[in-house]
């Protein structure tokens, strides 16, 4: 039996013409070619015409367009293969090409659709085109189907252009479109559909940025724990530091008070005291005696003047308030910006400083505490740069919150 196509020894695929197995080679590079007895698929669409040479391009075709019906004429176009390459005139072809052309333009139709349905999509404010084509395409049906279609095929490039096909392909009887009524509950059931499916979206989104800003918040929250933790370890080793300052030199006192009684004994010619056993309280009053005063540090200064200047002024408690916020403003500014010298510089006539921290008692005094000095005749309060210390300025920042958020602060 005479072979009836051509078969790719590399990829399997079935060619009908030399020129078809020329351009799968040039397209893929495969050079095995073999005459064979098998026919090439050809299932040809009953809906629009359009041949399909094999069962994945027909499914392609009917997930595309929802046509269903195929019409196997693999037997009738079959017929015995040329091995030799059809020569070609090219002045034939190029006077028979335009006319060729012409009578192919010629053949191909726009398709009978319904034209109530037609009417009622472009009612709908779907163009012409887009309502032909669905209808086409959904089997000139009903409106349901037609708009199914445009919504599943929306982002199809050429969802606007008219469809066209053989001028010998049969039409698919249309059927009863929408009375008025029935168009007008559809219209009032796609705009309900597209409502609700904006508003789950909507709110879909609303949950999503709701979690962003609840996910935000706990990083914040822990960001400040983090913050408020750290700090308060800080203070407590600078504590235990102090503490351990004064115990070393509570020794170095009482050493050398030793060293000093001793020295006495011996000039008067004394034998060195033997450890005794001395009365406790004894003991205890002379430790007593002995300890120094341990000065008051910074944040201990900073905390009382805030008390005094709340005690001071405890009939306006909102000024209180925003003076302690004006207070925190100075401080944070310079505590970010330390070289810029606007932040370390404030008038003292200023009027916005004066009545919120100036007129009030206790105001000026805690600047002084971290660092400012007044120069210019007292027309101005300065940090200079060499004296900005960040230890300082974070001891005010905690104290002024603190003060800020108790509101109990210096009532005891």
């Amino acid at each position: 039996m005479a072979g009836v196509s051509l078969k790719c020894g590399d990829c399997g695929t079935l060619l009908r013409s030399v020129e078809e197995a020329q351009q799968h080679a040039e397209l893929t590079n495969h050079s095995n070619f073999s005459e064979s007895t098998e026919a090439v698929l050809n299932l040809v669409c009953t809906s629009c015409g359009k041949p399909c040479r094999s069962k994945t391009e027909s499914d392609l075709h009917t997930k595309r367009t929802g046509h269903t019906e195929f019409v196997d004429k693999t037997s009738e176009a079959a017929k015995p293969i040329s091995l030799e390459a059809p020569k070609v005139d090219e002045t034939a072809a190029s006077e028979e090409a335009p006319n060729a052309d012409a009578s192919q333009d010629e053949e191909m139709v726009v398709p009978e659709v319904d034209k109530k349905l037609v009417e009622e999509l472009e009612a709908m404010g779907f163009s012409t085109a887009r309502a032909t084509r669905a209808l086409h395409y959904s089997g000139n049906a009903s409106i349901e189907a037609a708009i199914n279609w445009i919504v599943e095929h929306e982002s199809d490039p050429d969802i606007d252009q008219m469809p066209l096909v053989p001028a010998n392909t049969k039409a698919e009887a249309p059927k009863p479109s929408l009375t008025p009524e029935e168009l007008k509950a559809k219209q009032q059931e796609l705009r309900e559909r597209a409502r609700k499916k904006k508003e789950e979206e909507e709110r879909r989104m609303e949950r999503e940025r709701e979690k962003e800003r609840i996910r935000i918040g706990k990083e914040l929250l822990e960001a400040k724990r983090i913050e408020e933790e750290n700090e308060r370890k800080r203070l407590l080793a600078l504590r235990k530091a102090e503490k351990e300052e004064e115990r070393r030199a509570r020794e170095k006192i009482k050493q050398k008070l030793e060293e000093d009684k001793a020295e006495r004994r011996r000039k008067l010619g004394l034998p060195p005291e033997e450890p005794a056993e001395a009365k406790p309280s004894t003991v205890v009053e002379e430790k007593k005696s002995f300890l120094p005063v341990r000065p008051a540090t910074k944040a201990e200064q900073m905390r009382e003047c805030l008390r005094s200047l709340k005690q001071n002024h405890k009939e306006d408690d909102a000024r209180v308030k925003k003076a302690f916020q004006t207070l925190l403003t100075y401080v944070g500014n310079v505590a970010r910006n330390p070289d810029e010298e606007k932040f370390r510089k404030i008038r003292l006539s200023n009027q916005t400083f004066q009545d919120r921290v100036g007129a009030l008692k206790g105001g000026i005094e805690f600047l002084e505490i971290c660092g400012f000095e007044k120069i210019d005749g007292e027309e101005f309060l300065f940090l200079p740069r060499d004296k900005v210390e960040m230890a300082v300025l974070n001891s005010a920042g905690s104290e002024l919150d603190s003060a800020i958020k108790n509101p109990f602060f210096g009532v005891l």
